[in-house]
């Protein structure tokens, strides 16, 4: 699922057969090969490239996304269109929901306070897989396109907020309810991942260094909680 293809696709040469599904503008186009693929268009390229090195990342810690695929236009981003076999929080079993707890500290670690999306939608599933349908709340940027600013630090104060602001409400209801041993093996998804390939995976995707040193410093941060909750003092 996570295969890449390195070709761009160029959306101009294809037909449109289907509109958006989210908040951004965006539709399902299809190739000459009966390819389809859903496309967003932002606002910029940085936005963009925020949301590929988000899903490289989510990639690298394991955490199933969709299919992305790089675009000839700077300010889209792309995925391989799916037909899922769940698309909302709402339709899923208990074991699905334990399969999407278990990447709750990749949701953390990024930034994504958008992780399960206004109505629950931004998580799906494919071939009895959870997966993330969109990554464009991570790191920099809100799912909106306003920066975050100081509020994407080093420390990763998601590892709380996403568990227990009510006002993310289906964050709350699922991350919340998460026992302790959940929370541990879900951090140590992330605690495994070696600084270096965080800082390639970045860097090999045009990202920036102070942005790899960010993502490292998080990791670092999500280390240290594991071990405060393994060994209190």
């Amino acid at each position: 699922m996570n295969n890449p293809i390195l070709q761009p696709i160029d959306t101009s040469i294809m037909r449109l057969v289907g509109g958006q599904l989210g908040s951004n503008f965006a539709g399902i186009f299809e190739d000459d090969n009966e390819q389809r693929y859903y496309v967003k268009e932002l606002e910029s390229p940085m936005l963009a490239k925020n949301e590929w090195i988000a899903a490289k990342l989510y990639q690298l810690a394991g955490a199933p996304t969709l299919t992305y695929i790089p675009t000839v236009e700077q300010n889209q981003v792309a995925t391989l269109w799916e037909k899922l076999d769940k698309q909302n929080l709402a339709q899923f079993s208990e074991n699905e929901r334990r399969q999407a707890q278990q990447w709750f500290a990749v949701h953390a670690w990024t930034a994504n306070w958008d992780a399960l999306g206004l109505h629950g939608d931004n998580q799906g599933v494919l071939n009895e897989k959870v997966l993330t349908i969109d990554i464009g709340g991570a790191l920099l940027f809100r799912a909106c396109g306003d920066p975050k600013g100081k509020a994407f630090s080093d420390d990763v104060n998601e590892i709380d907020t996403l568990r227990t602001q009510q006002d993310n409400r289906h964050a709350y209801e699922l991350f919340g309810s998460m026992s302790e041993l959940q929370l541990i093996d879900a951090l140590a998804r992330v605690s495994r991942i070696a600084d270096e390939a965080i800082r390639n995976t970045i860097l090999l995707n045009d990202g920036s260094e102070k942005l790899a040193i960010k993502m490292v410093n998080r990791k670092h941060f999500i280390t240290d909680k594991l071990a405060q909750i393994q060994h209190p003092r």
